[in-house]
């Protein structure tokens, strides 16, 4: 018989977090959900939902609204139980911001929010 530590974290919130953007830019809205806690909260310059439900309609909307997402992880930084990201994030091949994020964790590794802040390129 095989016993897990259910103590020990099965990967780091920066695997997580990387894997989020890596499944926002391909528009994969299931694998975002699984990601997501029940009680997320989502803030953006536009918008703040919260819950699950109202977090995937509105990643949903995003989704839909262009052809193509790429995100560049410009810089990574992390503590206990916060991932800050600064992307730069290239929609439809043409539009081009300039995004931190601030992705907070729960105890079981699922994202418990998201604040997202437009910056600007200052090459």
């Amino acid at each position: 018989m095989e016993v897990k530590n259910n103590t020990a974290k099965e990967h780091s919130n920066k695997e997580i977090c990387l894997s989020y953007l890596a499944k926002y830019a391909a528009k994969d809205l299931e694998g975002v959900a699984n990601l997501f806690s029940d009680v997320i909260v989502l803030r953006d310059w536009k918008i703040r939902v919260t819950g699950k439900k109202n977090a995937l309609a509105e990643t949903r909307k995003n989704f839909e609204s262009v052809d193509s997402i790429d995100i560049e992880v410009l810089a990574i930084y992390e503590n206990t139980d916060t991932i800050a990201t600064e992307l730069k994030i290239t929609i439809d091949a043409v539009e081009e911001l300039y995004v931190v994020d601030v992705i907070t964790f729960n105890a079981d590794q699922k994202i418990a929010s998201i604040r997202a802040y437009l910056g600007r390129d200052d090459n």
